[in-house]
């Protein structure tokens, strides 16, 4: 019989992950503090919860997607939280991007109540959480991963543990130093492009088969040549993810130079308003500063 699960966290990236968590077959219990999500999930199958509390009780794989570390405590160490429902023997797989010293303490805390802790956040943006492509970068004991592996697999195509608990979160401010600076970088070059007055749409079919080519123009590049920037992923939680790599290079004595430049290059979009809107819209800052516009219509 396939393992009990329960969701909690159901946002841009939550919903679809647990949509297909429950296309596999698996039971599932979900919460959200707003209830159209979880009145969706329902419609699907799911049974939906009042509380973290509740749907610790329902099962025996907890699944967190949650946007910051204080948003993970709350929910599995507040009041009414799964520490709170949890049965020894279960296993919490916190799959939101937060700092590693959080997820070690609360594993600390939850290996109190005789349960296991993962952290398993994940890559890919909404796309890959709709198809089922992400990429999980999990740390935390083994056996728990093995025991997991079949529920991560119905969200994602590439799935790794990276090592004790914190690895996984460790892994993921990588790969968010990495596509930030990306995205950044993309937006210098097309901008200086588009400032010369190249086409950018031929620009990017010209880089897309050199050494440049990568996730991000392939992904990222169409949609701001359209001056679509509704949210793959925020601006103001790729700040987040900044700050959370910025304070961990401080721990652990590590310079992360263009990192702190971009990611205040992200605060300026957030000063200016546009926090909620994708990632790519870096661009906006540069074309601003530059005084042309890249892209094709106007956003």
């Amino acid at each position: 019989m396939p393992k009990r699960i329960g969701f909690i966290g159901l946002g841009i990236m939550g919903r679809p992950m647990a949509k297909n968590v429950l296309s596999k077959g698996f039971p599932l219990a979900v919460y959200n503090r707003s209830s159209a999500a979880v009145n969706e999930l329902a419609q699907l199958g799911a049974h939906a919860c009042q509380s973290a509390r509740e749907v610790a009780e329902q099962s025996e794989v907890i699944l967190t997607c949650l946007p910051d570390s204080p948003d993970v405590e709350q929910v599995i160490l507040g009041a009414n939280g799964v520490l709170e429902g949890v049965r020894p023997g279960s296993i919490i797989a916190d799959m939101s991007t937060i700092s590693p010293q959080v997820s070690i303490r609360i594993a600390k805390e939850a290996a109190k109540r005789g349960v296991q802790m993962l952290d398993a956040p994940v890559s890919g943006g909404d796309r890959g959480a709709i198809a089922g492509t992400l990429s999980i970068m999990v740390g935390g004991d083994k056996e728990a991963f093995d025991q997991c592996l079949e529920i991560f697999q119905a969200m994602g195509r590439k799935i790794v543990h990276v090592g004790e608990i914190g690895a996984g979160g460790y892994t993921k401010l990588a790969n968010q130093i990495m596509v930030a600076l990306q995205l950044e970088a993309m937006a210098e070059g097309l901008v200086l492009g588009a400032k010369a007055g190249v086409d950018p749409a031929l620009m990017v079919d010209a880089i897309s088969a050199g050494l440049a080519r990568c996730g991000v123009l392939e992904v990222r590049a169409p949609t701001v040549l359209e001056g679509n920037f509704d949210p793959g992923f925020m601006i103001r939680l790729h700040l987040k993810d900044l700050r959370l790599a910025l304070e961990a290079g401080h721990a652990l004595g590590v310079p992360l130079p263009v990192t702190a430049v971009v990611r205040e290059m992200y605060n300026a979009l957030q000063v200016a308003g546009k926090g909620d809107r994708d990632h790519s819209a870096i661009i906006l800052l540069l074309e601003d500063l530059a005084k042309v516009q890249v892209r094709l219509k106007s956003s």
